[in-house]
Formats: C-alpha cells, structure tokens, sequence
C-alpha cells in the first residue's frame, strides 16, 4: 500500500509524492544484515552501521547511498565532504535517534550534501534533538522532510560558511520546554542562509525560521501556521541581516505565543547591518475568521529596509518600527 510522504513546494502549494513506506532498519553496535543499508557509492563498500560508511570516507568526498529503509542509526562526520542520498527520496527515514545527544546527522566536516532523507522523531534531554546539527562547513539539503522533532536543523557558528536549503519540508517542529525555545530552523552567525521551494508547516513552538546569518535569501517558500501550537515569529533575524524575502506565503494561526509580526529584524541585536534587505512580492494573511492586529514587518534595527509591494490580509500592518 503506497502512503503519500510531502515532500516539497511548488508555487506556494504542497507538492506531494506517492511513496511506499520504508521498512524499518533497526541498527546497534555489530548489527548485520543480508542487505547493508549503506553504500559508498565511489568504492561500492557497503555497510550497516551509518557511521562505519561515514568513517570510510574520512577526510576524503564520497556520496552515501540510503537504502529504503527507516533506521533507528545516527552519526558524526567530524572530517571531509559527504553527501547523504537516498536511493529513493522520501523512503529512507533517520526515526528516533541521536548522536552525542544532538541530532541524526552530526556535522563538522569540511561540507555536507543531504538528498531525498527524512528525519523523525528526534528528541534528546537539553530539548533541542535536531534532525541535523551543523556546527561546521558548507551544508546544501534538498527534497529532505524534517519532522515531529525539537528542531529541524540547528546550526552552530561559521560565519564563512553556507547552507542552503531547497525543496524541504519542516512540519511539528519547535518547542519553548527546554531552557530557551527550539525552532524548525535555527542558524547560528552563519555567512548566508539560503531557502527556496521549501514548506514550513503545523509548528509546535519557537519561531519556523530563525537565523543569525549575515545574508538571508529566502524565496519561493510557504510558512503555514494554520495547525501552529503556541508559536512565534515566522521568520525571525535577531541580529539583522541583508539579503531577500521575496515570493513567500504566509498564514498565521490562532494559537500564538506571540502574533505581533510576521517577519522580525534585529529584535535582539544589531551585530550585521540591515540596511537594504528586501522585503517585496509576498503574500501573507490570517486563518479565516481571525480578528487580530500584527505587523508583517517589526523592524529594530533602525536602518532603511527595502519594502516592496506585499500583498497583506486585513489586520496586517506593511511595517512596524520597533
């Protein structure tokens, strides 16, 4: 029976692919298996444990193929350039476990590529369980779906790095119970961060997007907060940023833990310059029959934003200085 797995966006909609459900990988230390799960696809190698085929690419590149499987596996890659692919996109699922108490896929390398994986269910004691923790290296991530976790992607600092996200899908994620809140995205003072074609959706706190990178494109995307839980800003840049959010769709939901702005600039810091960011060819309004007051743009920084046309539901302000 196929079961119908969300994997991208196109033109502000869903786009949704019809794909078997994964069978389940369970993997521990010495685990064995007629079919490895793994393979490094430059030497044919194959293997069960996910961190063994990280280890054999060691400082070097090589691509790691994700057979169709839901695995209960993680792993740390603190050296090179790997790209995790799987076979099939959607159909190789990393459920429910973490490395070093952090995420599935830890990263430190020199760069990483994610094509085609899911991320489920991860949760760790500190609440930020990430399906993916970069703390280094350029990361591209394309038709990925990050799930029912603290967070989706949680970045450290590497302010002459890149990432780059690209036909993903970020739904129940976000949670304010650990000491501070967890987003679906959250980047730490990155060189640039980079959305396109991507869906936000059904959040369980914090904000869908929050990042401290320098420059922001963020473009052809949807943040649908409709079936949102006490959440927050939809895209939040708390030290300010340059760049674009241009060509998005926005709804609010009802259950907010704050409503006030759609897009947030500079409301803690001003550590990047904010001047010229462009804010143009959105679409943002409420749930319908909600009656409330928010800004689409609060803006801290001071600086002159560049505004364009957005068009805005009733009830939404185009700007608010803060």
């Amino acid at each position: 029976m196929n079961r119908p797995i969300r994997l991208a966006l196109t033109c502000g909609l869903p786009l949704l692919a019809a794909v078997p459900a994964a069978s389940s990988f369970g993997q521990s230390e010495g685990s064995a298996s007629h079919t490895a799960p793994y393979t490094v696809i430059e030497t044919g190698r194959s293997f069960t444990r996910l961190q063994d085929a990280v280890d054999a690419i060691g400082d070097g590149s090589g691509t790691i193929r994700f057979a169709s499987l839901r695995f209960s596996d993680c792993a740390v890659q603190s050296k090179g350039e790997v790209t995790y692919r799987a076979d099939v996109p959607g159909q190789s699922v990393l459920d429910g476990k973490a490395c070093e108490d952090k995420a599935a896929l830890v990263l430190r390398g020199r760069g990483a590529r994610i094509e085609g994986l899911v991320f489920a269910n991860i949760r760790v004691p500190d609440k930020n369980g990430a399906g993916v923790r970069l703390e280094h290296g350029n990361l591209s991530v394309s038709q990925a779906w990050f799930r029912d976790s603290e967070q989706g992607l949680l970045s450290g600092e590497d302010p002459q790095g890149a990432i780059a996200i690209d036909k993903s899908t970020f739904t129940r994620l976000g949670t304010c119970e650990g000491s501070g809140c967890a987003h679906a995205v959250y980047i730490g003072n990155y060189g640039s961060l980079t959305i396109t074609r991507s869906r936000f959706e059904a959040g369980s706190g914090g904000h869908y997007v929050k990042s401290r990178a320098a420059q922001v494109e963020i473009t052809g995307s949807s943040f649908d907060d409709s079936a949102g839980r006490g959440t927050n800003y939809m895209i939040d840049l708390p030290e300010g940023a340059t760049g674009r959010i241009a060509g998005n769709w926005f709804v609010q939901g009802r259950d907010k833990e704050n409503y006030s702005a759609f897009v947030a600039v500079a409301a803690e810091h001003r550590s990047h310059p904010s001047a010229g960011l462009s804010v143009q060819g959105n679409n943002a309004r409420f749930v319908p029959g909600l009656d409330r007051h928010s800004a689409f743009v609060a803006d801290w920084s001071g600086e002159p934003l560049k505004l364009g046309d957005n068009a805005l539901g009733a009830g939404i302000s185009g700007f608010e200085k803060r």
